[in-house]
């Protein structure tokens, strides 16, 4: 959407919940507004001001992605902070998007900052005003599939980036790593600097701008339905004995795998009991292999997932741990998205012992 149409668009949203919709008696009848497109001074999008106790600083982003949501979020941070000191009244920072997804609800709760969508969603609190919608659907889907640097192959340039979120790369070693053509790598590169995940460092490098907001943009389109999933059951005393006996029978067929989800989050913090134990294998196994290790497929009752990856990428930074191979904790996290029972605990988990880049 044109910047232009979309602003207008948003001020006719707010002037639907400040002045006349059922919101309107969050704000005095007496108090008079005014809406600034493009402000000059304080470089914001639009300002939005309610009487005498209020300014919204307002930035608008054409995506709704965690790197754009990031980079609003910042900028309505200093254009409110401008405003402060140049008008009566609270300011506080708002972005708009056109459609708000969880991650990008995250990063605006987390940043303190106010938000509201094309699509009729809305989360602002601030003295005397509270507009609070969720449950909206998305106006603005996409049809087709739009270039995306976490798509299978290009993702591995995201995946080389957070194994060591502190080291800088030249793109022809990004591509020697990740086994992908330097024109493509060039490709993806100049993608995520657009979307603000990486910078240049200087000598022809780049090097990852926040490694938390990286994993965040590519865990909210990250889909683990997209990778071949046999779903079955195999009859263990433990999960801890499934995972050990299975890992045990690939290993013995010299068949390349590595446990992933919640076994994976286990194996690394040894935190939240588990049923479900998913395993990454290079192809399926031959049904003679799944009969000697007693697997049967049954979805409804499955203890164990055997999944194709959509791609070999997902094996980089395998690390083994308790003689079974597990992906990197980075995948782990992405799959655990998926997985039931304790997952979410589990991938909070492992995000914050072996993923927690910003206390380091």
């Amino acid at each position: 959407m044109i910047e232009s149409v979309a602003l207008e668009e948003a001020r006719r949203q707010l002037a639907w919940w400040l002045e006349s919709g059922r919101m309107a008696e969050t704000v005095a009848r007496s108090s008079s507004i005014s809406y600034r497109l493009n402000d000059k001074d304080s470089g914001a999008d639009m300002v939005v001001q309610v009487g005498n106790h209020l300014v919204l600083a307002i930035e608008y982003k054409g995506h709704s992605d965690a790197a754009a949501v990031a980079s609003a979020a910042k900028a309505a941070l200093l254009e409110a902070e401008w405003l402060a000191q140049k008008v009566s009244g609270t300011s506080i920072p708002v972005v708009v998007v056109p459609f708000m997804g969880g991650v990008g609800k995250r990063i605006c709760d987390e940043a303190r900052v106010s938000w509201f969508d094309l699509s009729g969603n809305g989360h602002i609190v601030a003295p005397g005003l509270g507009i609070l919608v969720e449950g909206r659907p998305n106006k603005f889907t996409r049809r087709g599939r739009p270039f995306s640097v976490f798509a299978p192959k290009s993702a591995r340039i995201a995946r080389l980036l957070l194994l060591d979120p502190q080291r800088s790369f030249r793109q022809q070693e990004l591509a020697h790593e990740s086994g992908l053509d330097r024109g493509f790598v060039s490709r993806i590169v100049r993608r995520m600097e657009a979307d603000g995940l990486v910078r240049n460092v200087g000598d022809g490098r780049v090097g990852v701008v926040d490694p938390d907001l990286l994993l965040d943009a590519w865990s909210e389109v990250y889909d683990f339905a997209k990778h071949t999933v046999v779903k079955g059951h195999i009859t263990a005393p433990t999960s801890e004995k499934l995972v050990a006996d299975v890992s045990s029978a690939f290993t013995r067929s010299n068949v390349r795998f590595a446990a992933t989800g919640l076994a994976a989050a286990w194996l690394y913090t040894s935190f939240a009991g588990f049923r479900l134990a998913t395993f990454f294998v290079e192809g399926l196994p031959d049904p003679g292999f799944l009969d000697d290790i007693g697997f049967r497929e049954e979805p409804k009752g499955a203890n164990v997932w055997l999944a194709v990856p959509d791609d070999e990428g997902v094996f980089l930074g395998s690390e083994v741990r308790a003689e079974t191979p597990c992906v990197h904790p980075v995948q782990a996290y992405l799959d655990l998205q998926a997985q039931p029972e304790r997952a979410k605990e589990a991938a909070s988990e492992l995000r914050s012992r072996l993923l927690g880049w910003k206390s380091r």
